[in-house]
């Protein structure tokens, strides 16, 4: 999460609120209280898509009171990635970690994100992420994240250094921890200080400066709307349109839309870099780091601990033409799937004439040359073999994949990892020699298992012709981070 708090824009001066009772009966005020509570912790089950959308991923957090969040979510611990900045890159001063003191299920469908400080003044936190890192909307598509958030109930002094956020990180940010700003994030909610407004903001190019004005980004911010961020749940969301030119990334606070960035705000190489991939989901709760220091900053001793970030509901949505990304599964698309159901958004799927079709399934076995691949049995449908082991300077050559004369935009690869501790890497596609820059890539980490297969889509360049086809595997860690079963490309 960087420093956001950089941003031009200055919110209002801070205001303390205060509320008038009349004198009521002692029985009175105590219904009065408990339905204020109820409005403000009542859950709401995710809601049903809009006509036209489909639901691509959800949690609403249903579970017991103090347990952990499920299996679709990865806890970050520490004070940063292994082998990346410290501070998670924005001086924070938390510890975070997996402890349900800081990160659990409160019982009535919320999760909370609770900031801890101990006797010696040591704080911690939680901070989690979504295991899918391919949410992107579909070719000609589009993609809606939302959450149902009630921010830190917090304000004034007692709120210095509170950062909570709801946002989303480009893919290949897990292979290089030191990718920032280039591989693109959506800040769909931040907050400071306790400050009644939220934060929207697109991050890419470099830092400093740069074409998205780093570290501050392309941002704009409001207040929320009939009832203060801190004392209520609001929606939060993100809308990502592929089917408009140029595309266009929208923000929401409780449906209304109040910040936009177009495509073409920037050069074309820095959108591609920025959005040329799929997406994760983080949602954590920072203590001080560069945010708060730019207004006031803590924490300090007036800071209150304890404060949770409540999040009733996350969901994913899409609409529009194009394959569907999927999550971690056994099943999907068969190995021997005929190239009338291949994935592909438009256009004719049958293989061209000459070599291998590029829009057929190519089975990851049948290459023609490799350098650290080995085969197995595969548990996927269709059985077969998959290509295993794969690590950093792997790769596999497929000679003579013609694409045709209509251009290829679009790569798929049927992919399972096991890789432990936050291990991963990219698949990449270069052709006609292992050394060209890549034409695309997706990134990829652990998805539940050595045989837990999902089919993870990813952009590429235009490809027309017949190239010779080599799948890299790329990491910043030597160990083996991928299983490869079939791949595909589509229009």
């Amino acid at each position: 999460m960087p420093p956001s708090a950089l941003k031009a824009d200055v919110p209002p001066t801070r205001r303390t609120r205060r509320h008038r009772w009349p004198l009521l009966a002692g029985a009175a005020v105590l219904l009065l209280l408990a339905s204020v509570t109820a409005a403000i912790t009542a859950q709401a089950a995710v809601p049903p898509p809009p006509a036209g959308w489909s639901l691509v991923w959800s949690d609403d957090f249903t579970g017991a009171a103090g347990s952990r969040v499920s299996g679709d979510w990865i806890y970050d611990t520490g004070t940063g990635y292994p082998g990346g900045p410290a501070g998670w890159g924005t001086g924070e001063v938390e510890t975070m970690t997996n402890s349900t003191t800081n990160v659990a299920l409160d019982g009535a469908g919320n999760l909370r994100i609770t900031p801890v400080r101990d006797g010696a003044g040591a704080w911690t936190s939680g901070r989690i992420e979504t295991h899918r890192d391919d949410f992107q909307p579909p070719a000609g598509g589009r993609l809606r994240v939302e959450g149902r958030i009630q921010m830190p109930d917090v304000t004034g002094d007692a709120a210095l250094g509170y950062w909570p956020a709801f946002w989303m990180l480009g893919a290949p940010y897990r292979a290089d921890r030191w990718s920032w700003p280039g591989v693109g994030e959506l800040d769909i909610m931040e907050n400071v200080q306790g400050i009644d407004r939220e934060w929207a903001t697109m991050h890419c190019g470099t830092s400093p400066g740069g074409p998205c004005g780093e570290k501050s980004g392309i941002g704009n911010n409001r207040a929320c709307p009939n009832s203060p961020c801190q004392s209520a749940f609001h929606t939060y969301a993100v809308e990502w349109d592929r089917g408009m030119s140029p595309q266009q990334i929208r923000w929401y606070l409780d449906g209304i839309q109040f910040h936009t960035v177009n495509e073409n705000q920037v050069d074309a190489t820095t959108w591609a870099n920025a959005t040329n991939h799929g997406f994760f989901i983080i949602l954590n709760v920072a203590m001080g780091g560069e945010f708060p220091a730019a207004f006031g900053g803590g924490p300090n001793g007036a800071t209150v601990s304890g404060r949770p970030m409540v999040v009733d509901y996350v969901a994913v949505w899409q609409s529009g033409s194009g394959p569907s990304p999927t999550g971690p599964s056994p099943t999907g698309p068969s190995p021997s799937t005929s190239p009338s159901t291949s994935p592909s958004p438009s256009g004719s799927t049958s293989p061209p004439p000459g070599g291998p079709g590029a829009y057929s399934t190519l089975q990851a076995e049948s290459y023609d040359q490799q350098s650290g691949v080995v085969t197995q049995s595969t548990g996927d449908t269709g059985g077969g073999q998959n290509l295993s082991q794969l690590a950093n300077g792997d790769w596999a050559l497929y000679r003579g994949v013609d694409f045709g004369t209509t251009a290829a935009t679009q790569f798929y690869g049927r992919v399972a990892s096991g890789a432990c501790c936050g291990i991963s890497g990219l698949v990449e596609v270069r052709l006609d020699s292992p050394s060209a820059a890549p034409a695309g890539s997706f990134a990829i980490a652990d998805t539940g298992g050595w045989q837990s297969w999902r089919t993870v889509p990813a952009n590429v360049s235009p490809i027309t012709g017949v190239h010779n086809v080599y799948l890299t595997f790329t990491s910043g860690q030597p160990a083996d981070f991928v299983n490869l079963n079939w791949f595909t490309f589509g229009h």
